[in-house]
């Protein structure tokens, strides 16, 4: 039996330029992590940067949208270098549109009770558990809690999820929707995303001479040493590129047109 001193959790490795380097290795396997984030910040792009270094491993993986149909979500992306629709048609990466799945467990109402819930969590756990997949993203988990009555229910949502995900050895990203990630702001919509989850990567801008410089900062991680330092994020053809905002100095790209 190893010491406390010497084990080592098995990780993630998300494939993402820095980002394992801050978490010193990657995402503890079984995870449940919020990345919360302001409008235009790249939390999109991270997800999906997330599942196709996955699939390029070999792995299964998840996307359900909220915010958008998977159509545009798709359109979108394919600007990317990094991403190949092969994957998506391979099977690789499995898009799920949540309306769709609204429909089809007759869930077209404006708010969700308790039965809802659990048949939702249900759906969720048995598509992943069919299909064998390790990596998933929920994208937004805000627009998706909008539906849910209480906080109550959002918390045992939130919680009942998570544990039955990492039970079945799944990572999950659950992107939020945030209107500021200043230091005395909530990394979450609803309040209790961020006790519930396991890890917390916040997303927003930092504004220099008139310019808007997106950051990221993972402030927790249940499971690992990290880097609590905000990086400079770049979204570039090839992926997301993570650098420590002091050496990341004045490369300011006013043109950027990439990340959603």
């Amino acid at each position: 039996m190893q010491s406390p001193s010497t084990y080592q959790r098995d990780r993630c490795v998300t494939g993402i330029h820095g980002l394992d380097e801050i978490l010193r290795g990657g995402i503890p396997y079984g995870s449940t992590v919020l990345a919360a984030g302001t409008c235009g910040s790249g939390k999109t792009t991270l997800g999906m940067e997330f599942l196709v270094r996955g699939a390029l491993a070999g792995e299964a993986c998840a996307h359900f949208t909220a915010t958008e149909p998977s159509v545009k979500l798709l359109e979108n992306i394919r600007q990317y270098q990094f991403f190949d629709m092969n994957m998506v048609d391979s099977g690789l990466i499995n898009v799920f549109d949540m309306d769709v799945l609204y429909s089809w467990l007759g869930l077209d109402k404006a708010s969700f009770d308790l039965d809802d819930v659990h048949a939702l969590i249900k759906a969720i756990v048995d598509i992943v558990n069919t299909i064998g997949v390790t990596r998933l993203v929920i994208d937004s988990v805000t627009t998706l809690c909008y539906k849910i009555k209480s906080e109550q229910l959002i918390r045992d949502f939130l919680f009942t999820l998570g544990k039955k995900l990492a039970t079945l050895g799944c990572t999950t990203i659950l992107i939020s929707e945030i209107t500021s990630a200043t230091e005395n702001a909530h990394w979450s919509s609803f309040g209790v995303e961020e006790a519930i989850a396991d890890g917390i990567i916040v997303m927003g801008d930092n504004e220099r001479m008139g310019h808007l410089l997106r950051f990221l900062q993972v402030v927790k991680m249940r499971g690992t040493y990290h880097s609590r330092a905000k990086h400079a994020i770049e979204l570039t053809p090839v992926g997301v590129m993570l650098t420590p905002m002091l050496k990341w100095g004045a490369q300011i790209d006013t043109t950027s047109r990439w990340g959603q």
